[in-house]
């Protein structure tokens, strides 16, 4: 990067000023994006997104096959025999 040659303080501080709202305007970027980090992750919207991923697991062929094996698979699990 080349060096800038300033003729007046003027100029000095224009600059600066510029420097500082960049500053500040990045900052607000960053303090933007860990608000929507949080929203993202707050207990509501994950139980929002669990509920859509269940609505959308158990809709179609795919819903209907789960429904009818998941309680013959949990009836397998509670009544087979232990190994001895």
């Amino acid at each position: 990067m080349e060096t800038k040659k300033y003729t007046s303080y003027a100029e000095i501080d224009r600059d600066l000023e510029i420097l500082k709202l960049e500053r500040e305007i990045q900052y607000k970027k960053v303090q933007l994006s860990v608000e929507k980090i949080k929203d993202d992750f707050s207990p509501s919207n994950s139980v929002s997104f669990a509920g859509k991923l269940f609505k959308n697991t158990f809709s179609g062929t795919l819903g209907t096959v789960l429904r009818i094996a998941i309680p013959y698979l949990i009836n397998w699990l509670i009544n087979r025999k232990r190994g001895d």
